[in-house]
């Protein structure tokens, strides 16, 4: 938005989060369902990690040839709490909100999708429906996150994985319990930006892939075991 637009409105940056969310998500669905076993939650988050590489390396070379646009959000990109705006937290607050309800009420249709989509069908659920509401409230919650803080990655793949080693498989009650503790960890690290080299600090995106990069290997490699 920043090489497109120049400086855009709060309103520009808010739209286009939205749809770069909207339009990643459609993409990681096609890529991993191209995969051996269709859109499992391994090809999902390959397809994902392909994905991002692919983008970080578009955003490279036009932050190379545009020096005004890496002055402008060179810290944003590596995701960071520090020098948020207020108004942008207002901007996407409405979005967040009808998101975080779309998530917590879709739980028994999620759980009930949990068991393998023939089973969900047999229990007449409308599964189409179901993916579609879910897509729906993610990239509303994505796009605002990444709108105010910038892409601070592995919050989103360490945390739900921690909440099902004490959570088996009831999303009514993972979702939430994945809310709070995903604060507390994005708050944790958010310090250790702030003291690890202070006077200096680092993007809180850096400390979460401290932590996420090596538990995303170890998912992979626990995954292929299986």
């Amino acid at each position: 938005a920043t090489f497109v637009f120049g400086s855009p409105s709060l309103n520009v940056y808010t739209i286009v989060a939205f749809l770069g969310a909207g339009a990643t998500a459609i993409l990681v669905y096609f890529l991993g369902s191209l995969g051996r076993g269709g859109a499992t939650p391994l090809n999902l988050t390959v397809a994902g990690a392909a994905l991002t590489a692919l983008i970080s390396s578009i955003t490279t070379a036009i932050l190379i040839v545009s020096q005004r646009t890496l002055e402008e959000i060179r810290f944003w990109l590596a995701g960071s709490l520090a020098g948020g705006d207020i108004n942008m937290f207002f901007q996407a607050l409405p979005f967040v909100l009808i998101g975080l309800v779309m998530a917590f009420a879709l739980g028994r249709q999620i759980t009930t999708m949990s068991l393998g989509e023939d089973v969900a069908k047999g229990l007449g659920q409308k599964t189409a429906w179901v993916k579609i509401a879910t897509a729906i409230s993610v990239v509303l919650l994505a796009g605002s996150s990444v709108a105010i803080a910038g892409p601070i990655g592995f919050i989103g793949l360490v945390v739900p994985h921690i909440v099902r080693f004490y959570i088996k498989a009831n999303y009514r009650w993972i979702l939430p319990h994945c809310a709070v503790l995903g604060a507390i960890l994005l708050l944790v690290a958010d310090i250790g930006a702030r003291v690890l080299l202070k006077p200096q600090e680092l993007p809180v995106g850096v400390m979460t892939a401290f932590v996420g990069a090596p538990f995303f290997v170890y998912l992979a490699k626990s995954k292929v075991k299986k």
